[in-house]
């Protein structure tokens, strides 16, 4: 599968970028929001790694943005986060319609957890 994370944090983006290419996977980066829709729309994601906290746009923001452009809309988001309070991840799905929702720091079996219910059918272009 080919994933783009996007994340201001190089250590976080670092950490789950080594997790996924272990696991024989394609990682594409983008340092925040600024140049992301533009690369999502290349559409050959299978899953964007989202981080909530960036610098010159929030997640929350960018997954609205992501969700009402026809091109990006049923891209399959996972939001990336330290916020992982209850509360904050229903709504980072719930609400800001997130496809799912994955806790720094990341483990090999979270990021296994959340690639397992990625459906095999996902948008990629």
């Amino acid at each position: 599968m080919q994933f783009l994370i996007i994340d201001d944090s190089s250590v976080d983006a670092h950490a789950l970028t080594s997790i996924l290419q272990t696991l024989g996977h394609e990682v594409d980066r983008c340092d925040g929001a600024k140049d992301a829709m533009k690369t999502i729309e290349s559409g050959k994601y299978d899953v964007v790694f989202l981080d909530v906290v960036m610098p010159e746009q929030d997640g929350y923001k960018f997954l609205r943005a992501l969700r009402l452009n026809p091109n990006t809309a049923d891209r399959y988001v996972v939001f990336c986060s330290s916020k992982k309070t209850p509360l904050e991840m229903n709504y980072g799905i719930q609400r800001a319609g997130a496809n799912d929702y994955l806790s720094k720091p990341v483990s090999r079996e979270s990021v296994e957890e959340v690639l397992a219910k990625v459906p095999v059918t996902a948008p990629a272009g």
